[in-house]
């Protein structure tokens, strides 16, 4: 059987609830080890899946044992060390945003072209099957033309996930996050939306807001917290997205398509997955299976298909060109908030 060996540099909570559990429930994967700042995180993650510590990012990358790398740091880490894993001859699947920049996901691609290896970025909603399924029945016609398309993906903040539970979180550092929720959160919807509609994003009207979360000090971080952005597809379609740290009820993780035939609800109502509500007043739901939420922790499905995309010698479903273009739209958002107008999605 052919099996990979997995390295994964960063150890925070989504290497310990995604990747390091996900890579060892397969028996197809050796996990090699691991690095972090902290090498003690490292070190009680080696002792408990296998491999090493590594004492820095190029001691995992110079270990011809190590065959695909997880970068799992903080945003601003993201290129430097997938073009290092690449230019390495690693397989490598990058945490999103997949960069900060085009200018750095353009350099991304390039290195995978040069090593002919697997590039993935971590974006996992359009993994799910039931968002699979949505896709299924939107290409089928089961609501006739799509008209318009909401979306939200709200939760109380990462400092409820994070690794140290506290406002202490990198993600409200910017000068490591880069991004707010926007490239948090954000970066998962619009993925879908491009995956759902088989179309690209080509201008949007962004706000971007800090209202409750806080550094250490009191004062209010300097990334935004929710984020509103009105959309207009390739093919003129519109739509709205709302991303939010600041939802301290039930994680709200919906998506909403009006058509011409009917509304698709896609965990829009917690005791259906799927529901069809048709212009003749009939109601179709389909059961699929639900969604994680930071409380609920299921399979992402990300290793899995990073792993049988090595494997099987082929692109994977999620492609650096998913990662660039979702960048792209991201930074066409920043733009429009800084400068209150529409903004043309520049690819």
């Amino acid at each position: 059987m052919k099996t990979v060996t997995a390295g994964m540099l960063g150890c925070g909570s989504i290497t310990q609830q995604r990747h390091a559990p996900e890579y060892a429930a397969r028996e197809d994967v050796e996990i090699g080890g691991f690095y972090d700042v902290d090498q003690d995180r490292a070190q009680s993650l080696a002792q408990k899946y296998g491999g090493k510590a590594y004492p820095s990012p190029e001691a995992m990358l110079a270990d011809p044992a190590i065959g695909a790398v997880s970068v799992c740091s903080p945003n601003h880490t993201h290129a430097s060390l997938a073009v290092a894993a690449l230019n390495a001859g690693k397989h490598v699947l990058v945490e999103k945003p997949m960069a900060l920049s085009l200018q750095e996901t353009r350099a991304i691609l390039e290195a995978e072209r040069a090593s002919g290896r697997v590039l993935m970025p971590g974006h996992n909603q359009r993994l799910i099957p039931t968002h699979r399924k949505a896709k299924e029945l939107l290409d089928k016609g089961a609501i006739g033309k799509p008209l318009f398309v909401q979306c939200s993906f709200k939760h109380a903040g990462p400092e409820s996930w994070s690794i140290n539970k506290s406002n202490s979180t990198w993600f409200f550092d910017k000068s490591r996050a880069h991004f707010g929720v926007f490239g948090d959160l954000g970066s998962h919807k619009i993925d879908l939306i491009r995956f759902l509609t088989g179309k690209e994003i080509a201008a949007v009207f962004a706000t971007l807001m800090t209202l409750n979360k806080r550094k250490a000090d009191g004062s209010l971080i300097d990334l935004e917290d929710n984020a509103v952005c009105q959309f207009r597809m390739e093919d003129g379609m519109p739509g709205i997205m709302h991303f939010s740290w600041t939802n301290y009820g039930q994680e709200d993780n919906g998506t909403t398509i009006y058509g011409e035939d009917g509304v698709m609800k896609v965990f829009g109502d917690y005791a259906d997955d799927i529901v069809l509500e048709m212009r003749d007043d009939t109601t179709v739901k389909y059961h699929v299976g639900t969604i994680s939420t930071n409380t609920n922790q299921l399979a992402s499905g990300v290793i899995d298909e990073f792993v049988t995309a090595i494997l099987e010698g082929r692109r994977p479903i999620v492609t650096g060109i998913d990662g660039h273009n979702t960048l792209a739209v991201l930074e066409a958002g920043t733009r429009s908030a800084q400068e209150n107008r529409w903004a043309e999605v520049e690819y």
